[in-house]
């Protein structure tokens, strides 16, 4: 263990290096000057210090001072040796954050007595200090495991869901990086970023409840069939209500309110703007988007600048203008999820020769979006 001796007088030092000498496991670094050694311990571990009082330039007050302002030397013990015996040079020196005073002239004896047990009480320090840092790490660890398990079952849960949906896990995949990518973009905290992106797949958690005929029938749903298709909602909000983590309210919000719209057209409870959550908003933009891109039972896919074209087109109407806008500016991102090898992961009909085209000869197209955000 370190310790820092400190003092303008070389006899006074050298009184003080024989009279701890004896002390096994020290290394003991003397000083004349209180630069040189405030240098020396804000720059090398310290376990122990030692400084005189009355010294030029500074007084050991001073060095004491400066030293407390370390963050590594908050439980480091120093001793004041002084001749001094006034009150108030005293009370500045603990004030300054002294431990204890030696007086001089000082016994050897008893000097070497305070060293020691000062020692000990800085090891003791020490070790509290490696066992928190152990706990911590176990804590930490622990908690990373914690996370892990949770995201996993997330994932598993929102796959079979996609899966009696007839698509794949790449559906809810791009819906949480896309969900992630507009949240960041507008300002959300990296912790509520990285919660959208873990339940954003848990948007339709209610169509578990919604029966195979309804769910993969392949054309336009009847108003009868609409009315049941939408009560995925509910069920969705039902299996994940009044959760107490926040991770659970976050999914709740989404599953809630992912089919409103920002015109208050949409269901279930038809509320608009900002009353519509923030979180279900986003995933919104993110769902509609890449379901359109998607084949299922009941439609073709989309090309991708066709869908884009739609969320564009919907701005102010179904979706969010703020989460439209940060969709547009994360296109850079978002395009690269669309595409497999460097081409579009859906295939545009034949003979469509632009956007225009293509709406056009997609005559049940608008049927197919419609039947896309029922579901």
């Amino acid at each position: 263990m370190k310790v820092v001796l400190l003092d303008d007088s070389r006899s006074a030092l050298f009184a003080l290096e024989t009279s701890l000498s004896n002390i096994e496991g020290i290394e003991i670094i003397s000083f004349l000057a209180p630069e040189a050694a405030l240098d020396y311990c804000l720059v090398n571990p310290v376990d122990l210090v030692f400084v005189d009082y009355m010294m030029p330039r500074h007084t050991g007050i001073d060095v004491i001072r400066a030293l407390r302002q370390s963050p590594d030397y908050t439980l480091v013990p120093m001793v004041m040796v002084t001749a001094e015996r006034q009150r108030e040079i005293l009370l500045a020196a603990f004030e300054a954050g002294a431990t204890e005073f030696v007086s001089k002239p000082f016994d050897a004896i008893e000097l070497q007595a305070r060293a020691t047990n000062l020692l000990q009480l800085r090891r003791a320090h020490l070790e509290l200090a490696r066992q928190a840092t152990r706990l911590e790490e176990e804590v930490t660890r622990a908690t990373q495991e914690l996370v892990a398990r949770e995201e996993e079952i997330i994932w598993r849960l929102a796959r079979a869901i996609e899966f009696r949906d007839g698509a794949t896990g790449d559906h809810i995949s791009r819906v949480a990086k896309i969900s992630q990518l507009i949240a960041a973009d507008l300002g959300l905290d990296k912790e509520t970023c990285r919660m959208i992106y873990l339940v954003a797949p848990l948007h339709d958690v209610g169509k578990i409840g919604i029966a195979d005929d309804i769910l993969q029938k392949p054309g336009k749903l009847t108003p009868a069939e609409i009315t049941v298709m939408r009560k995925h909602v509910e069920l969705g909000v039902s299996l994940l209500s009044n959760g107490t983590s926040r991770l659970l309210q976050v999914a709740e919000a989404i599953a809630g309110g992912h089919h409103e719209r920002w015109d208050g057209t949409g269901y279930p409870s038809g509320i608009k703007g900002a009353d519509i959550p923030l979180v279900a908003r986003i995933v919104a933009v993110a769902d509609v988007f890449e379901a359109l891109c998607t084949q299922r039972p009941y439609k073709k896919a989309w090309p991708v600048e066709a869908a884009r074209e739609h969320i564009r087109e919907n701005s102010g109407l179904h979706f969010d203008p703020d989460c439209v806008a940060a969709f547009e500016r994360q296109w850079p991102r978002i395009a690269p999820l669309m595409t497999q090898n460097g081409t579009d992961s859906v295939e545009p009909p034949a003979l469509a020769a632009s956007l225009t085209d293509y709406l056009s000869l997609a005559s049940a197209g608008q049927a197919q979006i419609e039947h896309t955000q029922e579901s």
